[in-house]
């Protein structure tokens, strides 16, 4: 049974969540400075010019991209707080149960 002089573990800062969530924000961002990707006039969509509606799209894909990494964000941290005091209640009662098993020896 582990001493109250154990340290806790705690939870690794980058983890797939994290990473995701990470890309998500990351992918827009790419794609809009590689200019040389749709600085292009075809393939038209209804008569606009695929340089316009490539940068339209991607305001769509975005918002959807944006709207995934807070999910996860909200997820992850939810995650932590349930660790965390799922791991404060596990070094109280171990500090409890120290004290009880020092007796009157």
């Amino acid at each position: 049974m582990p001493g109250p002089d154990v340290p806790e573990v705690s939870r690794p800062v980058v983890t797939p969540a994290r990473v995701v969530i990470a890309l998500c924000l990351i992918a827009p961002f790419v794609a809009m400075l590689w200019v040389s990707s749709y600085a292009k006039v075809d393939p038209t969509f209804i008569g606009i010019p695929f340089f316009y509606w490539y940068q339209m799209l991607w305001v769509l894909i975005s918002t959807a991209l944006t709207g995934t990494a807070y999910k996860l964000w909200q997820r992850d941290q939810k995650a932590r707080r349930s660790a965390a005091g799922a791991g404060a209640a596990r070094a109280e009662g171990t500090k409890g149960t120290a004290g009880s098993d020092g007796g009157d020896a």
